[in-house]
């Protein structure tokens, strides 16, 4: 039977045909497996969404992003350096890029200490912090992340990157522009062997920057822990993208001749949108790599959500409750999302839906530093209301009074009673205590076990 073209292409992406060719075809391979997974999911919209949100909320905080980053570097007298290099962030704009960097700066020079004060600097303080919660938001989706960060560790950790990330900017463009000046350069500059390929790396130098700060963002915004290989994955990738896209840009600038003509003055607007929007979907590809590169599972299944059978809903509620109240019973453990994840082997994704339940019936709750605890005293918590969440959890409330046949509803009470009366009156203390008692028997017939296989293995 003849494949398809589909089915002959999933095959050659997703079988062993070119990796049987090697090292090179293993390469192959995984570029096309990573370009098809990001293709697709850019194609599914989700992606392109969250970058056009991401350019709303730009538009209204970028003045008082840039006010608060400048108020910064002013105390230490550095700000022109990063005046300077704010020209380059709208460099591939041409002539309008330059118009449309100096309006901006022009306001936030307007912006003066005595114009930052009571509500005025809390409101430009709430539309920084926006900014940078809308972009967590964002990581948080492609990474597959539930819940976000705690309101403490927001702002703390926001604050941070506001006010650290410019001088550090700043001081990186500082020292890489007094190392040109350095003896040892000019003489490798003069140099006739390493001099054309010392100018050649030299230039690279902007684009490594925007490889360190992409793979920064990757590792940080996200609230999971992200590998610094994956995180570098994502940022060499979101850093070529962008090298790329800069020059195609300025192409395009170039040639659109009639483009002035046919918007007039809306057109430096369409352009800065178009150029924003572009940013951040290069941004969010990079991150999407970068979790490919993590968790190579879902190249193929991509964000398809997880369906699970009621067997395994109760299952899952009750392993969970399970491993958290062993963490709580030795204060020495601490479990968390992730912890939980690897404990069981099932992705956060298909676990976090469940937590959340547990949670808003008061089950489970959690500390500043997303560890997950007991909602209430482990020997009142009966198992019948960890059941009760997923079993009754779910409802739309669409029905209102549906009619059972009899005998269904019958048989469904019946079944009711034979999972309550098989639990009893059990409670999760009940049910550790088991496990506990189960697992010191396992030890000791093990140990036993081994005790009496001795003298047999000396004979």
């Amino acid at each position: 039977m003849t494949k398809n073209p589909i089915e002959q292409f999933n095959e050659l992406v997703w079988g062993d045909a070119l990796e049987r060719h090697g090292l090179p075809g293993r390469i192959v391979s995984n570029i096309m497996r990573y370009l098809y997974a990001v293709l697709r999911d850019v194609l599914s919209g989700q992606l392109n969404l969250r970058a056009m949100g991401l350019v709303y909320t730009t538009l209204l905080s970028i003045v008082p992003l840039i006010a608060l980053s400048f108020s910064v570097l002013k105390g230490f007298g550095i700000h022109k350096q990063l005046e300077e290099k704010m020209y380059v962030v709208l460099a591939p704009l041409g002539d309008k890029g330059v118009e449309i960097t100096n309006n901006v700066m022009a306001l936030v020079n307007n912006v003066n200490g005595s114009v930052l004060g009571g509500v005025a600097l809390a409101f430009f303080l709430y539309t920084a912090i926006s900014m940078v919660q809308k972009v967590e938001e964002s990581f948080n989706y492609v990474w597959y992340v539930s819940k976000p960060r705690s309101f403490s560790r927001r702002f703390t950790e926001y604050m941070l990157v506001l006010l650290i990330g410019p001088v550090a900017i700043v001081v990186a463009l500082g020292l890489l522009t007094s190392l040109q000046n350095e003896e040892f350069v000019q003489y490798l500059l003069n140099n006739q062997l390493v001099g054309p390929l010392f100018v050649a790396t030299s230039k690279l130098t902007p684009y490594l920057l925007v490889t360190g700060v992409f793979a920064f963002l990757y590792m940080f915004m996200p609230n999971t822990r992200v590998r610094l290989s994956s995180a570098l994955v994502g940022g060499l990738a979101g850093g070529f993208l962008w090298a790329s896209l800069g020059v195609i840009f300025t192409t395009f600038i170039v040639s659109s001749t009639n483009r002035q003509a046919v918007y007039a003055s809306f057109a430096i607007a369409i352009v800065t949108l178009i150029w924003l929007y572009l940013n951040w979907l290069v941004l969010l590809i990079g991150a999407q790599l970068a979790f490919y590169h993590q968790n190579p599972a879902y190249l193929r299944m991509g964000r398809r959500e997880p369906r699970l059978s009621n067997s395994m809903r109760e299952r899952l509620a009750l392993n969970i409750m399970l491993l958290v109240g062993k963490a709580f019973r030795h204060h020495d453990e601490t479990i968390n999302l992730r912890t939980l994840s690897a404990a069981l082997q099932i992705p956060s994704l298909t676990l976090a839906p469940i937590i959340v339940d547990l949670e808003e019936n008061g089950l489970l709750t959690s500390n500043d530093k997303d560890q997950l605890l007991p909602g209430r005293e482990m020997a009142t918590t009966r198992l019948r209301e960890i059941l009760d969440v997923v079993r009754g959890q779910g409802e739309t409330g669409s029905h209102r009074s549906p009619h059972w046949a009899s005998t269904v509803d019958g048989l469904g009470q019946q079944l009711d009673d034979a999972v309550y009366g098989t639990i009893g009156d059990r409670t999760l203390s009940d049910l550790l205590d088991e496990a506990e008692s189960e697992t010191t028997k396992q030890s000791a017939s093990g140990q036993s076990a081994t005790g009496n296989g001795h003298p047999v293995d000396q004979e």
